[in-house]
């Protein structure tokens, strides 16, 4: 992720030489937001090891080599880096060590209660080809809309639900049409944690060619992670409680398709912003993690 965020740097760094006085100043004044959103993120920040409430619905356990930015001052700091409002964010958390350059982004849909089933009987090749069919046929409004194509290399993990935990893991491999082959791309290690109201997911961002190491940090978090007393999936109650539209099956191939598309949104925000500083590329000059753990916030000690 480092050495993708150093050549967005560089892009940034040759548009800016062309900008005119108006975008400049528009950049500075992303630059000035995104340095105060790191402030007051640092200043939020739990460190582990520690409890960390999430919302009503669970507590994690938070390990020493990690810290977590609330809810509040994490959306802030995403939409500094231009990414939209997310209603069901609850934080995210990061790595103290400049070694590692991950973020897990931290969740809770209420969707109601999800029925396993399904996942009895799933079979994840015919999911995958669901999947890419779906991926090839958005391909022709993606055309007409100006975005490159995208397909699905296959499962960087597939599917895998654990019935006595309630807890489902999955990661797909996507890219763009094209694309070099031996791109490394960022992809999401996706991680769920079934509850009576919905669930929480746990999403590791990180390189894919990083994911068999990077991946423990995001399990053992899961393995961490407990609903309190009357929001734990067995606490379901038939009479009362809402149940989901949908199962498991359904869960993983309407995700898989929301997070493919932000391809598409990624595409539509550096062209549009591209005469203007690019401002999400000049914004992670330095790297993004890095910079966000490199710096003292206020006063405090650096994570």
């Amino acid at each position: 992720m480092r050495a993708f965020l150093s050549r967005l740097s560089l892009a940034a760094a040759s548009a800016l030489c062309f900008l005119p006085t108006g975008a400049t100043a528009q950049n500075a004044s992303a630059q000035q937001e995104i340095e105060s959103a790191m402030k007051a993120a640092f200043a939020a920040a739990q460190q582990g090891p520690a409890e960390v409430k999430l919302g009503d619905q669970a507590v994690v356990r938070l390990p020493q080599n990690m810290f977590f930015v609330p809810r509040f001052q994490a959306e802030r700091l995403m939409q500094a880096y231009g990414n939209g409002k997310d209603p069901s964010l609850l934080g995210v958390v990061m790595p103290k060590s400049d070694d590692d350059d991950w973020v897990v982004t931290v969740n809770f849909d209420k969707a109601g209660y999800i029925k396993d089933d399904d996942a009895r009987n799933w079979n994840v090749g015919e999911l995958l080809d669901s999947l890419r069919e779906g991926t090839e046929q958005s391909n022709e409004a993606r055309k007409k809309r100006g975005f490159p194509e995208l397909t699905v290399d296959g499962w960087v993990e597939a599917p895998k639900y654990d019935s006595n935990s309630q807890r489902l893991v999955w990661s797909v491999a996507a890219k763009h049409k094209g694309a070099d082959a031996g791109e490394d791309p960022t992809v999401n290690y996706n991680t769920y944690a079934l509850g009576r109201d919905g669930y929480i997911t746990l999403d590791l961002i990180t390189q894919q060619s990083l994911v068999p190491k990077d991946k423990t940090a995001v399990l053992a978090l899961l393995d961490n992670l407990n609903y309190v007393d009357g929001k734990r999936y067995a606490d379901f109650d038939s009479s009362t409680d809402k149940v989901a539209e949908y199962g498991l099956a359904a869960l993983v191939a309407g995700v898989a398709a929301k997070k493919l598309g932000l391809f598409a949104v990624i595409a539509a925000f550096l062209a549009k912003f591209a005469k203007v500083g690019i401002l999400a590329a000049a914004a992670l000059g330095g790297g993004l993690w890095k910079r966000l753990r490199g710096k003292k916030a206020d006063g405090q000690q650096q994570p």
